[in-house]
């Protein structure tokens, strides 16, 4: 009977050392899965401040090139507005008079078609 009782025994502490050993590689596993959890939003953080930067320079870029034709733009139309006020001034008091000519210096005519009445 001893025989019997220390087989099983020995049945209890194995079975004891199998489970403690499934627990023990249940948390290493775990422990891995979060360890490669933290590697890959490590390296989705890298990537994305990477893209990040390089979206940024081209921005830059872009934005440059186009604060350039702002600025371009920018100075022809305020040199067109000079034109046009040195342009105003100069013709201004000849426009005047040719105006008030037109509408002071009035000349009475009979129109072509008028026929005297019979």
């Amino acid at each position: 009977m001893t025989s019997q009782s220390q087989g099983i025994q020995q049945l209890l502490q194995a079975e004891k050392r199998a489970k403690d050993k499934l627990e023990e590689a249940k948390k290493r596993k775990g422990k891995r899965l979060r360890q490669a959890k933290e590697e890959a939003t490590a390296e989705i953080d890298h990537y994305r401040l990477q893209r990040e930067k390089e979206f940024r320079n081209k921005e830059t870029n872009v934005m440059g090139s186009q604060g350039n034709f702002s600025a371009k733009i920018e100075e022809q139309t305020t040199e067109a507005i000079r034109n046009l006020t040195s342009s105003y001034h100069r013709n201004m008091e000849s426009m005047m008079k040719k105006l008030l000519s037109a509408i002071c210096d009035i000349s009475p005519e009979i129109h072509p078609n008028f026929r005297p009445a019979v």
